[in-house]
C-alpha cells in the first residue's frame, strides 16, 4: 500500500491499470512541466485556427477535443465513425459528451470490412482503416470549411507497431498531442485536473485489433468479441481485452484482478457465456493486459 491507502505502484505505472484516485508522484511532482506541455498544445491548436477532430470518446481524443473547444470555441468539429468494430457504448459516450459540451458532432459510417484486403487482417490492417477514415474526415472538413483535421495519438504510440500513423503522415493529419510531447499518463493527469470523467477510463482500441494477423475478420466474430468484453466490464473488470484465435478466447485483464476471474461464480459465468457466444475454449493470458499483444509476433 502507498501513502494514499491505494494499492497501486506509483513509479511509471499507467493510471488506468491502478484504479488509483490520484496521479503517480512522478507526475504530481512535475505538474509545472505538464502545464508547459498543455500551453504548447493550446498554442498549436490556436495556430491551426479551426479543426475537425477524429473523436472516439477515448481518453486521448476526449482530452484533445475538450482542449480544442476551450481554445477555438465553435471552430471545432467532432467526427466519430460508426462501424461494426466500434462498440455502441463508445458511440453513445461520444454523443453524450459532445451534447454536454456544445460541440458540433457528425457521425459517419465507416465500414472497414468493405475495404479491399481488410477482412484478411493483414499486418497493415490499421493503415487501411485509418486511410479510409481520415480521407472521409478530410472531405467533411473541406466541405464544412475547417482548415485541418486532428487525431489523438500520443508519445506512447511511437513505441509500438502503429501502421495507422503512416496514414496520418500521408494525409497530413495533425497529431497535436504528439506535437506537445504528451504521454498517456500525462494526458490522464491533465484530464483529471480538467474534470474529465475519462481521466481513468480504460484504454480502448478497435475490435479488429483483437484478431491474430491473418485470421479473417467477420461481423459475427466482432460481435462475439464485443459481447465478451462487455460481460467482463459488467462484472467489474477495469481493463480488458478478449483476443480471438480461431474459436479460442484469450482473456487479458490486469494481474491484480486474476483472482477475481477464477472465483467460482465469476469463472462459471464467463465460461458459460463465452461458450454461448461461440467460443470453444476460454483461456486467461498469464502475462495480463497489455497494449498491442498481437504485435508481439511481428516486432
Amino acid at each position: 500500500m502507498n501513502g494514499n491507502g491505494c494499492g497501486c505502484r506509483l513509479i511509471h505505472a499507467p493510471l488506468a491499470r491502478q484504479g488509483c484516485k490520484r496521479a503517480p508522484f512522478w507526475i504530481e511532482a512535475n505538474m509545472d512541466l505538464l502545464h508547459e506541455k498543455q500551453k504548447k498544445l493550446e498554442a498549436y491548436l490556436t495556430e491551426l485556427g479551426s479543426v475537425a477532430v477524429a473523436f472516439s470518446s477515448g481518453v486521448d481524443s476526449t482530452f484533445l477535443l475538450k482542449t480544442a473547444k476551450n481554445v477555438l470555441g465553435d471552430k471545432v468539429l467532432a467526427v466519430t465513425a460508426r462501424s461494426c468494430s466500434f462498440p455502441k457504448r463508445e458511440l453513445n459516450e461520444a454523443q453524450t459528451f459532445c451534447a454536454a459540451e456544445g460541440i458540433e458532432h457528425i457521425v459517419i459510417d465507416s465500414e472497414e470490412l468493405s475495404i479491399e484486403g481488410f477482412r484478411q487482417n493483414p499486418k497493415n490492417r490499421c493503415y487501411l482503416c485509418k486511410h479510409e477514415l481520415f480521407s472521409k474526415i478530410l472531405q467533411i472538413a473541406e466541405e464544412r470549411g475547417f482548415k485541418h483535421i486532428a487525431e489523438g495519438s500520443n508519445m506512447d504510440d511511437n513505441g509500438d507497431y502503429r501502421p495507422g500513423l503512416q496514414a496520418v503522415a500521408e494525409l497530413g493529419v495533425k497529431s497535436p498531442l504528439r506535437y506537445a510531447e504528451l504521454t498517456k499518463d500525462e494526458i490522464r493527469a491533465l484530464s483529471k485536473e480538467m474534470g474529465l470523467n475519462t481521466w481513468n477510463k480504460q484504454s480502448f482500441a478497435c475490435l479488429s485489433s483483437r484478431f491474430v494477423y491473418g485470421e479473417t475478420i467477420s461481423e459475427e466474430k466482432l460481435d462475439m468479441v464485443d459481447k465478451a468484453e462487455q460481460l467482463l466490464l459488467d462484472l467489474g473488470f477495469h481493463q480488458v481485452r478478449v483476443r480471438i484465435h480461431g474459436s479460442i478466447a484469450r482473456i487479458e485483464i490486469l494481474p491484480g484482478e486474476f483472482m477475481r476471474l477464477i472465483e467460482d461464480d465469476v469463472r462459471a459465468k464467463v465460461n458459460q457465456t463465452f461458450k454461448k457466444l461461440g467460443f470453444t475454449y476460454i483461456a486467461m493470458d498469464l502475462a495480463g493486459y497489455r497494449t498491442g499483444s498481437m504485435n508481439e509476433t511481428i516486432i
